[in-house]
Protein backbone atom coordinates (compact mmCIF):
# COMPACT_ATOMS: atom_id res chain seq x y z
CA UNK A 1 0.00 0.00 0.00
CA UNK A 2 1.30 3.40 -1.02
CA UNK A 3 1.55 6.03 1.72
CA UNK A 4 1.92 9.78 1.26
CA UNK A 5 3.63 11.97 3.84
CA UNK A 6 4.67 10.47 7.18
CA UNK A 7 3.86 10.21 10.86
CA UNK A 8 6.46 12.88 11.53
CA UNK A 9 5.18 15.25 8.83
CA UNK A 10 1.50 14.63 8.01
CA UNK A 11 -0.37 16.90 5.62
CA UNK A 12 -2.14 19.76 7.42
CA UNK A 13 -3.23 22.84 5.48
CA UNK A 14 -6.01 25.43 5.26
CA UNK A 15 -7.08 27.75 2.44
CA UNK A 16 -6.98 31.56 2.54
CA UNK A 17 -10.23 32.92 4.05
CA UNK A 18 -11.25 34.82 0.90
CA UNK A 19 -10.87 31.65 -1.18
CA UNK A 20 -12.79 29.57 1.35
CA UNK A 21 -16.03 31.53 0.95
CA UNK A 22 -16.17 31.72 -2.82
CA UNK A 23 -18.88 29.04 -2.94
CA UNK A 24 -21.52 27.57 -0.63
CA UNK A 25 -20.27 24.04 -1.40
CA UNK A 26 -16.52 23.83 -0.84
CA UNK A 27 -14.50 22.38 -3.68
CA UNK A 28 -12.37 19.40 -2.69
CA UNK A 29 -9.29 21.22 -3.96
CA UNK A 30 -9.99 24.10 -1.58
CA UNK A 31 -11.04 22.16 1.54
CA UNK A 32 -8.64 21.98 4.46
CA UNK A 33 -6.60 18.87 5.32
CA UNK A 34 -6.07 17.58 8.87
CA UNK A 35 -4.11 14.40 9.51
CA UNK A 36 -2.19 12.75 12.33
CA UNK A 37 -0.25 10.43 10.07
CA UNK A 38 0.38 9.51 6.43
CA UNK A 39 -2.33 9.31 3.78
CA UNK A 40 -2.99 5.69 2.70
CA UNK A 41 -3.81 4.79 -0.91
CA UNK A 42 -6.34 1.96 -0.53
CA UNK A 43 -7.56 -0.52 -3.15
CA UNK A 44 -11.34 -0.09 -3.31
CA UNK A 45 -11.80 -3.57 -4.78
CA UNK A 46 -10.30 -5.35 -1.77
CA UNK A 47 -11.23 -2.96 1.03
CA UNK A 48 -14.02 -3.76 3.46
CA UNK A 49 -15.44 -2.35 6.67
CA UNK A 50 -15.74 -4.76 9.60
CA UNK A 51 -18.66 -4.30 12.04
CA UNK A 52 -17.95 -6.11 15.28
CA UNK A 53 -18.19 -5.89 19.07
CA UNK A 54 -21.61 -6.19 20.68
CA UNK A 55 -23.34 -7.46 17.54
CA UNK A 56 -25.26 -10.62 16.74
CA UNK A 57 -23.05 -11.32 13.74
CA UNK A 58 -19.67 -9.91 12.80
CA UNK A 59 -20.09 -8.44 9.32
CA UNK A 60 -17.52 -7.44 6.73
CA UNK A 61 -19.00 -5.12 4.12
CA UNK A 62 -17.22 -4.30 0.87
CA UNK A 63 -17.31 -0.89 -0.76
CA UNK A 64 -19.40 -2.38 -3.56
CA UNK A 65 -21.92 -3.65 -1.02
CA UNK A 66 -22.05 -0.28 0.72
CA UNK A 67 -22.85 1.29 -2.62
CA UNK A 68 -25.29 -1.30 -4.02
CA UNK A 69 -26.93 -3.10 -1.08
CA UNK A 70 -28.02 -0.06 0.93
CA UNK A 71 -30.13 2.98 0.16
CA UNK A 72 -27.93 5.98 -0.48
CA UNK A 73 -28.51 9.23 1.44
CA UNK A 74 -27.22 12.75 0.98
CA UNK A 75 -26.54 15.31 3.67
CA UNK A 76 -25.16 18.84 3.36
CA UNK A 77 -22.92 19.34 6.35
CA UNK A 78 -20.05 21.50 7.46
CA UNK A 79 -16.94 19.65 8.61
CA UNK A 80 -14.94 21.61 11.14
CA UNK A 81 -11.73 20.84 12.98
CA UNK A 82 -12.08 21.14 16.75
CA UNK A 83 -9.03 23.42 16.67
CA UNK A 84 -10.39 25.85 14.08
CA UNK A 85 -9.48 29.45 15.12
CA UNK A 86 -6.80 28.20 17.54
CA UNK A 87 -4.53 31.02 16.37
CA UNK A 88 -6.95 33.54 17.86
CA UNK A 89 -6.96 31.81 21.23
CA UNK A 90 -3.16 31.65 21.11
CA UNK A 91 -2.71 35.32 20.27
CA UNK A 92 -5.61 36.87 22.19
CA UNK A 93 -5.15 34.83 25.38
CA UNK A 94 -1.90 32.92 25.77
CA UNK A 95 0.04 30.00 24.29
CA UNK A 96 -1.83 26.77 23.58
CA UNK A 97 -0.72 23.28 22.53
CA UNK A 98 -1.58 22.50 18.92
CA UNK A 99 -1.29 23.33 15.23
CA UNK A 100 -1.78 27.03 14.56
CA UNK A 101 -5.08 26.97 12.68
CA UNK A 102 -6.45 30.34 11.65
CA UNK A 103 -10.11 30.28 10.51
CA UNK A 104 -9.92 27.99 7.48
CA UNK A 105 -10.12 24.55 9.14
CA UNK A 106 -13.73 24.18 8.02
CA UNK A 107 -15.56 23.22 4.83
CA UNK A 108 -19.12 22.64 3.63
CA UNK A 109 -19.90 19.60 1.49
CA UNK A 110 -22.57 17.35 0.02
CA UNK A 111 -21.84 13.91 1.47
CA UNK A 112 -23.43 10.73 0.06
CA UNK A 113 -23.53 7.12 1.23
CA UNK A 114 -25.61 4.66 3.25
CA UNK A 115 -26.92 5.49 6.70
CA UNK A 116 -24.62 3.95 9.30
CA UNK A 117 -27.78 2.85 11.11
CA UNK A 118 -28.72 0.57 8.21
CA UNK A 119 -25.26 -1.00 8.13
CA UNK A 120 -25.23 -1.60 11.89
CA UNK A 121 -28.67 -3.20 11.76
CA UNK A 122 -27.30 -5.69 9.25
CA UNK A 123 -24.96 -6.94 11.98
CA UNK A 124 -27.60 -6.79 14.70
CA UNK A 125 -27.09 -5.09 18.06
CA UNK A 126 -26.62 -7.31 21.12
CA UNK A 127 -26.28 -4.64 23.80
CA UNK A 128 -28.79 -2.62 25.81
CA UNK A 129 -28.50 0.68 27.59
CA UNK A 130 -25.70 3.20 27.16
CA UNK A 131 -23.32 2.17 24.38
CA UNK A 132 -20.95 3.68 21.86
CA UNK A 133 -19.93 3.23 18.24
CA UNK A 134 -16.17 3.31 17.79
CA UNK A 135 -14.62 4.11 14.40
CA UNK A 136 -11.11 2.97 13.54
CA UNK A 137 -8.61 3.41 10.75
CA UNK A 138 -6.02 0.68 11.16
CA UNK A 139 -4.19 1.48 7.94
CA UNK A 140 -1.22 3.39 9.35
CA UNK A 141 0.59 4.39 12.50
CA UNK A 142 -0.25 7.90 13.73
CA UNK A 143 1.56 10.46 15.85
CA UNK A 144 0.26 9.45 19.27
CA UNK A 145 -1.14 5.94 18.85
CA UNK A 146 -0.84 2.89 16.65
CA UNK A 147 -4.12 3.68 14.86
CA UNK A 148 -6.58 6.55 14.57
CA UNK A 149 -9.98 6.23 16.24
CA UNK A 150 -12.94 8.01 17.75
CA UNK A 151 -16.47 7.28 18.90
CA UNK A 152 -19.96 8.67 19.38
CA UNK A 153 -23.06 7.53 21.25
CA UNK A 154 -24.92 4.55 19.77
CA UNK A 155 -28.29 6.26 20.28
CA UNK A 156 -27.19 9.02 17.93
CA UNK A 157 -26.18 6.52 15.27
CA UNK A 158 -29.53 4.75 15.50
CA UNK A 159 -31.50 7.98 15.04
CA UNK A 160 -32.08 8.35 11.28
CA UNK A 161 -32.87 12.03 11.82
CA UNK A 162 -29.17 12.64 12.63
CA UNK A 163 -28.14 11.70 9.05
CA UNK A 164 -25.00 9.80 10.06
CA UNK A 165 -23.62 8.13 6.95
CA UNK A 166 -20.67 6.17 5.68
CA UNK A 167 -19.68 8.55 2.93
CA UNK A 168 -18.53 7.22 -0.41
CA UNK A 169 -18.92 10.51 -2.28
CA UNK A 170 -18.30 14.20 -1.73
CA UNK A 171 -19.95 16.84 -3.92
CA UNK A 172 -21.18 14.29 -6.43
CA UNK A 173 -17.83 12.59 -6.93
CA UNK A 174 -16.05 9.64 -5.38
CA UNK A 175 -14.20 10.68 -2.24
CA UNK A 176 -10.70 11.92 -2.91
CA UNK A 177 -7.80 10.20 -1.16
CA UNK A 178 -7.28 13.25 1.04
CA UNK A 179 -10.88 13.11 2.20
CA UNK A 180 -10.95 9.45 3.15
CA UNK A 181 -11.30 7.32 0.02
CA UNK A 182 -12.83 4.84 -0.18
CA UNK A 183 -15.08 5.44 2.88
CA UNK A 184 -15.25 7.74 5.88
CA UNK A 185 -17.62 8.48 8.74
CA UNK A 186 -19.76 11.61 8.32
CA UNK A 187 -21.23 12.84 11.60
CA UNK A 188 -23.14 16.10 11.09
CA UNK A 189 -22.81 18.56 13.97
CA UNK A 190 -19.91 16.64 15.53
CA UNK A 191 -16.29 17.76 15.75
CA UNK A 192 -14.21 16.65 12.76
CA UNK A 193 -11.93 14.58 15.00
CA UNK A 194 -14.63 11.90 15.10
CA UNK A 195 -15.17 11.78 11.32
CA UNK A 196 -12.68 8.96 10.86
CA UNK A 197 -11.24 8.69 7.33
CA UNK A 198 -10.08 5.54 5.49
CA UNK A 199 -12.48 3.67 7.73
CA UNK A 200 -12.02 -0.07 8.13
CA UNK A 201 -13.59 -1.00 11.46
CA UNK A 202 -16.76 -0.10 13.38
CA UNK A 203 -17.17 -1.53 16.87
CA UNK A 204 -20.28 -1.48 19.06
CA UNK A 205 -19.10 -1.33 22.67
CA UNK A 206 -20.03 -0.30 26.18
CA UNK A 207 -17.42 2.43 26.53
CA UNK A 208 -16.02 5.19 24.34
CA UNK A 209 -13.09 4.51 22.03
CA UNK A 210 -9.88 4.00 24.00
CA UNK A 211 -7.90 5.73 21.26
CA UNK A 212 -5.56 8.56 22.26
CA UNK A 213 -7.53 11.09 20.21
CA UNK A 214 -10.72 10.27 22.10
CA UNK A 215 -9.23 9.95 25.58
CA UNK A 216 -6.29 12.39 25.68
CA UNK A 217 -7.00 14.97 23.01
CA UNK A 218 -9.83 17.04 21.57
CA UNK A 219 -11.19 17.87 24.99
CA UNK A 220 -11.84 21.28 26.54
CA UNK A 221 -9.71 21.19 29.67
CA UNK A 222 -10.43 23.67 32.51
CA UNK A 223 -8.41 26.92 32.46
CA UNK A 224 -6.20 25.92 35.40
CA UNK A 225 -4.65 23.14 33.27
CA UNK A 226 -1.63 24.83 31.69
CA UNK A 227 0.98 22.10 31.11
CA UNK A 228 1.23 18.65 29.58
CA UNK A 229 1.76 17.18 33.03
CA UNK A 230 -1.40 18.81 34.36
CA UNK A 231 -3.29 17.68 31.28
CA UNK A 232 -2.32 14.07 31.95
CA UNK A 233 -3.90 14.38 35.40
CA UNK A 234 -7.13 15.81 34.01
CA UNK A 235 -7.90 14.11 30.70
CA UNK A 236 -10.06 11.45 32.34
CA UNK A 237 -12.12 14.10 34.17
CA UNK A 238 -13.26 15.87 31.00
CA UNK A 239 -15.68 14.56 28.34
CA UNK A 240 -14.55 14.17 24.75
CA UNK A 241 -15.69 16.93 22.41
CA UNK A 242 -18.74 16.00 20.40
CA UNK A 243 -21.15 18.73 19.26
CA UNK A 244 -19.46 21.86 17.94
CA UNK A 245 -20.41 25.33 19.22
CA UNK A 246 -21.99 28.10 17.17
CA UNK A 247 -19.36 30.18 15.41
CA UNK A 248 -18.81 32.87 12.81
CA UNK A 249 -15.81 34.42 11.10
CA UNK A 250 -15.08 37.48 8.99
CA UNK A 251 -13.15 36.34 5.93
CA UNK A 252 -12.90 39.64 4.09
CA UNK A 253 -11.39 42.02 4.87
CA UNK A 254 -8.67 40.27 6.85
CA UNK A 255 -6.83 41.58 9.87
CA UNK A 256 -4.15 44.03 8.78
CA UNK A 257 -5.72 44.74 5.39
CA UNK A 258 -5.55 48.16 3.82
CA UNK A 259 -9.10 48.73 2.68
CA UNK A 260 -10.00 51.20 -0.01
CA UNK A 261 -13.71 52.05 -0.12
CA UNK A 262 -15.71 52.51 -3.30
CA UNK A 263 -17.05 55.83 -4.53
CA UNK A 264 -19.82 55.68 -1.92
CA UNK A 265 -17.37 55.10 0.88
CA UNK A 266 -18.38 51.43 1.31
CA UNK A 267 -16.55 48.10 1.46
CA UNK A 268 -17.78 44.48 1.44
CA UNK A 269 -17.57 42.61 4.74
CA UNK A 270 -18.25 38.86 4.40
CA UNK A 271 -17.65 35.51 6.03
CA UNK A 272 -19.17 32.22 7.15
CA UNK A 273 -21.14 31.01 10.17
CA UNK A 274 -21.83 27.51 11.50
CA UNK A 275 -24.67 26.48 13.84
CA UNK A 276 -24.29 24.75 17.20
CA UNK A 277 -24.48 20.96 16.90
CA UNK A 278 -27.92 19.93 15.66
CA UNK A 279 -29.49 23.36 16.16
CA UNK A 280 -29.14 24.74 12.66
CA UNK A 281 -29.64 26.34 10.35
CA UNK A 282 -27.92 29.63 11.02
CA UNK A 283 -30.69 32.23 11.07
CA UNK A 284 -28.82 35.50 11.52
CA UNK A 285 -25.34 37.00 11.39
CA UNK A 286 -24.67 40.47 12.75
CA UNK A 287 -21.69 42.78 12.71
CA UNK A 288 -20.60 45.49 15.12
CA UNK A 289 -18.47 48.49 14.28
CA UNK A 290 -18.26 49.71 17.87
CA UNK A 291 -16.94 46.69 19.82
CA UNK A 292 -20.36 45.25 20.61
CA UNK A 293 -22.25 48.31 21.75
CA UNK A 294 -24.57 48.04 18.74
CA UNK A 295 -25.18 45.28 16.20
CA UNK A 296 -26.63 45.28 12.70
CA UNK A 297 -27.85 42.33 10.64
CA UNK A 298 -26.10 41.16 7.48
CA UNK A 299 -27.52 39.22 4.53
CA UNK A 300 -27.32 35.44 4.14
CA UNK A 301 -26.01 35.10 0.59
CA UNK A 302 -25.69 32.42 -2.06
CA UNK A 303 -27.78 29.40 -0.92
CA UNK A 304 -30.06 29.13 2.13
CA UNK A 305 -28.23 27.27 4.92
CA UNK A 306 -29.48 23.88 6.08
CA UNK A 307 -29.51 22.18 9.48
CA UNK A 308 -25.82 21.24 9.53
CA UNK A 309 -24.39 23.44 6.79
CA UNK A 310 -22.60 26.70 7.19
CA UNK A 311 -24.12 30.00 6.09
CA UNK A 312 -22.27 32.48 3.94
CA UNK A 313 -23.06 36.08 4.76
CA UNK A 314 -22.14 39.52 3.52
CA UNK A 315 -22.94 43.20 3.73
CA UNK A 316 -21.51 46.54 2.66
CA UNK A 317 -20.23 48.89 5.32
CA UNK A 318 -19.82 52.63 5.07
CA UNK A 319 -16.26 52.90 6.39
CA UNK A 320 -16.75 56.54 7.22
CA UNK A 321 -18.47 55.21 10.30
CA UNK A 322 -15.15 53.71 11.35
CA UNK A 323 -13.15 56.88 10.96
CA UNK A 324 -12.41 59.18 13.89
CA UNK A 325 -14.27 62.49 14.01
CA UNK A 326 -11.35 64.39 12.49
CA UNK A 327 -11.22 62.06 9.46
CA UNK A 328 -8.01 60.83 7.85
CA UNK A 329 -6.42 57.40 7.99
CA UNK A 330 -6.99 55.12 10.96
CA UNK A 331 -6.82 51.48 12.06
CA UNK A 332 -10.18 49.97 13.07
CA UNK A 333 -11.87 46.65 13.85
CA UNK A 334 -15.13 44.85 13.02
CA UNK A 335 -16.83 42.07 14.99
CA UNK A 336 -19.39 39.46 13.92
CA UNK A 337 -21.69 37.05 15.74
CA UNK A 338 -24.17 34.37 14.66
CA UNK A 339 -27.49 32.96 15.83
CA UNK A 340 -29.11 29.64 14.89
CA UNK A 341 -32.58 28.10 14.84
CA UNK A 342 -32.03 26.55 18.26
CA UNK A 343 -31.60 30.02 19.76
CA UNK A 344 -27.85 29.74 20.32
CA UNK A 345 -26.08 33.08 20.01
CA UNK A 346 -22.35 33.60 19.82
CA UNK A 347 -21.71 35.61 22.98
CA UNK A 348 -18.00 36.37 22.70
CA UNK A 349 -17.26 34.64 26.00
CA UNK A 350 -14.79 31.87 25.34
CA UNK A 351 -12.38 30.62 27.99
CA UNK A 352 -8.78 29.67 27.24
CA UNK A 353 -7.99 25.96 27.26
CA UNK A 354 -4.70 24.09 26.96
CA UNK A 355 -5.43 22.51 23.57
CA UNK A 356 -7.01 25.63 22.08
CA UNK A 357 -10.12 23.78 20.91
CA UNK A 358 -13.72 24.92 20.57
CA UNK A 359 -12.86 28.61 20.19
CA UNK A 360 -15.97 30.61 19.27
CA UNK A 361 -15.38 34.15 20.44
CA UNK A 362 -16.75 36.89 18.22
CA UNK A 363 -15.33 36.88 14.72
CA UNK A 364 -12.99 39.83 14.46
CA UNK A 365 -10.80 41.72 12.07
CA UNK A 366 -8.62 44.53 13.34
CA UNK A 367 -5.72 46.79 12.43
CA UNK A 368 -7.61 47.84 9.32
CA UNK A 369 -6.07 50.77 7.56
CA UNK A 370 -8.71 52.84 5.79
CA UNK A 371 -7.50 54.73 2.74
CA UNK A 372 -9.02 58.00 1.60
CA UNK A 373 -12.55 57.51 0.33
CA UNK A 374 -11.93 59.77 -2.63
CA UNK A 375 -9.87 57.06 -4.38
CA UNK A 376 -11.23 55.05 -7.29
CA UNK A 377 -13.87 52.37 -6.62
CA UNK A 378 -12.77 48.83 -5.87
CA UNK A 379 -16.24 47.26 -6.02
CA UNK A 380 -15.27 44.95 -8.87
CA UNK A 381 -12.33 43.54 -6.94
CA UNK A 382 -14.50 42.80 -3.92
CA UNK A 383 -17.70 41.48 -5.49
CA UNK A 384 -16.08 38.40 -7.03
CA UNK A 385 -16.50 36.83 -3.60
CA UNK A 386 -20.29 37.04 -3.71
CA UNK A 387 -21.57 37.64 -7.26
CA UNK A 388 -25.11 37.56 -5.91
CA UNK A 389 -24.51 40.80 -4.03
CA UNK A 390 -24.88 42.58 -7.33
CA UNK A 391 -28.48 41.36 -7.46
CA UNK A 392 -29.27 42.42 -3.92
CA UNK A 393 -29.17 46.12 -4.70
CA UNK A 394 -25.64 46.78 -3.45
Amino acid sequence: MLLEYSVQKPLNREPPPKQLIQSFITKSSVAYDRNHGPIPHIDEETHYVRIDGAVANVVEVSIKQLREDFEQHEVISALQCAGNRRHTMRTEFKEVNGIDWYSGAVMNGVWRGPLLRDVVLKAGISIEGEAHVAFSCLQTLVQDDWYYGGSINLARVMDPDKSIILALELNGKTLSINHGFPVRAVLPGIAGARWVKWLDRITIQRNESNNYYQQQDYKILPPHVETKEQAMENWHLVPAMQLMPINSVICTPETGDEIQPDAEGKVVVAGYAVPAGDDGPVTKVEISLDRGRTWEETDIVQEPPTRWSWALWGTKVDVRRLLPAEGGESSKRIWCRAQDKGGNTQDGKCQWNYRGVGYNGYGEVKNLTIKGIENQPVERALLWIFPCLRYMGY
